[in-house]
């Protein structure tokens, strides 16, 4: 499979609410540091620039980023704004509040709802934007997210908000969430080797709620902030040499495999992977390959 010639437009599409996206989209944490956020050395700037131009060039036109994607020297808001402003109509990016982090990179405790507001504005500034396509609120260890997702639903109706999405919740957020304002998208941690009972809960919801399912580290797996995976299971790595592609163009693969509302963010501070990842979205997987991974992943738990 030739990866330079394949676009993010063989993957498909899907709308997040009304507005459409390929199921292949980029995640930009990585772009800030070879691990999470002020851990690691930043990929070189005019690399990271370089990555995100191709990557709309390939055909992406979903971005995940987050303020709070932020090191010493590297801001992924930042980066996206000088590579891609003014942006392409068709660019959706989506981002993310909750956590909180203070200059120093540390991090603080959750944010209070009436917090959420500055750090909306804190990532319209950051991007150049008069609203935001799609926020999530990342969950903390809160049990209810009632009051912080209230908080978000009142900015959706003051138009500094298109569209609402929920991260690291449980099966339950959704329904507390859906009760308050539209949900147009979730994203949970999910990956072929780390079996989880509770994200193929919200999988499956997801999927008869017409809700996108966004995993983050479907590369990373068990690594997970880290980076991509280098521990691969035999099934994995039969079937990569099988169809001549690499591994994690398998991982991502069987993700999107997962239903048509499955969307992926791979991220990566590395043109040729990007283009392999964008690629995946190309890599038809047989019915005999899924069983054979979705076997390895029941015994992965």
């Amino acid at each position: 499979m030739n990866s330079e010639t394949i676009t993010a437009h063989a993957a498909g599409t899907w709308e997040l609410g009304d507005l459409p996206v390929s199921r292949i989209g980029f995640g930009a944490m990585r772009l800030t540091g070879s691990a999470a956020f002020h851990h690691g050395t930043p990929s070189d700037r005019k690399r990271s620039l370089a990555v995100l131009r191709k990557a709309i060039e390939l055909g992406v036109n979903h971005i995940d980023t987050a303020a709070f994607y932020f090191s010493a020297l590297r801001s992924a808001n930042e980066l996206i704004n000088t590579a891609l402003a003014p942006y392409p109509d068709d660019l959706v990016i989506a981002t993310k509040v909750g956590p909180h982090r203070d200059y120093d990179g540390d991090w603080a405790t959750s944010a209070r709802p009436d917090q959420l507001r500055g750090h909306v504005e804190e990532n319209l500034r950051q991007l150049g934007r008069d609203h935001l396509d799609i926020v999530y609120l990342r969950r903390m260890s809160q049990d209810s997210i009632a009051e912080h997702f209230g908080a978000l639903a009142e900015l959706r109706e003051a138009g500094l908000v298109r569209h609402l999405g929920i991260s690291a919740v449980e099966p339950r957020h959704l329904a507390e969430a859906r009760a308050i304002a539209p949900v147009v998208c979730v994203q949970n941690r999910y990956a072929l080797d780390r079996p989880d009972p509770e994200a193929d809960e919200l999988l499956r919801l997801c999927g008869e709620q017409g809700i996108a399912f966004v995993p983050f580290y479907a590369v990373a797996g068990e690594v997970g902030e880290r980076g991509a995976t280098a521990a691969h299971d035999e099934e994995v790595l039969a079937i990569a040499r099988a169809h001549g592609v690499g591994a994690a163009q398998v991982r991502i693969a069987w993700t999107l495999h997962q239903g048509p509302h499955v969307l992926a963010i791979p991220g990566t501070g590395n043109p040729d992977h990007l283009a392999e990842n964008v690629a995946a979205g190309a890599l038809r997987l047989t019915a005999d390959e899924l069983a054979r991974l979705n076997a390895a992943r029941g015994h992965a738990g």
